[in-house]
């Protein structure tokens, strides 16, 4: 008799995200059968994102096609030195998203905007090193200091890569006010960290 396998939360992640990076590598080599894998494996999750961002379901729609075809013709750009697939392709849409924002001059006003921090790319092992480490527990300590829009810029700038002018379209906040959260938040985690 055959044993069944129980795949507890974490293993399945895993095998998740290798799946995603088996797919991907045959999507660099040309196989379209991979990508139509890919996109039937992810764009449930990808799809959230996107509805987060831009709020419409046929906007959301349009942006992971937009992002599907983006993979395709860039899949050669992934590296898995650099994260995890499912977080590149959560980048690629949540970019798509942004970009499509962008064309429409739309500004999302702050309280509209406050499941952005849902919208983290899964945690990076360089992330959960440098939490481990002494200096990255000091810093989470200075970034505790912080107001909480400010620090949120911050977050999403540093770790998430957003440029000021997406942190200013996605909160809703001129982009005068972005900078200044910014510099002066820099300048307090300096100080902070320099104690």
């Amino acid at each position: 008799m055959a044993r069944m396998r129980v795949i507890g939360p974490a293993a399945r992640e895993a095998e998740s995200g290798s799946d995603s990076a088996a797919l991907l590598a045959s999507v660099v080599r040309g196989d379209s059968a991979a990508l139509a894998a890919l996109y039937s494996h992810t764009s449930a999750r990808l799809f959230g994102v996107a509805l987060r961002l831009l709020r419409r379901r046929d906007l959301a729609e349009e942006a992971l096609h937009d992002a599907f075809l983006k993979v395709w013709q860039r899949a050669e750009s992934y590296s898995p030195d650099r994260g995890s697939a499912d977080a590149w392709l959560a980048t690629i849409v949540r970019n798509t998203a942004l970009d499509r924002l962008r064309r429409q001059g739309r500004e999302m006003p702050l309280e509209e905007a406050a499941g952005v921090e849902e919208i983290e790319a899964p945690e990076s092992e360089p992330m959960r090193r440098l939490l481990a480490t002494a200096d990255g527990q000091a810093l989470a300590a200075c970034l505790g200091e912080l107001e909480p829009e400010p620090r949120h810029c911050i977050l999403l700038a540093y770790w998430q890569g957003y440029s000021q002018e997406e942190l200013a379209l996605l909160l809703g906040r001129p982009l005068g006010t972005v900078k200044s959260w910014v510099r002066r938040s820099l300048l307090r985690l300096r100080h902070c960290l320099e104690r």
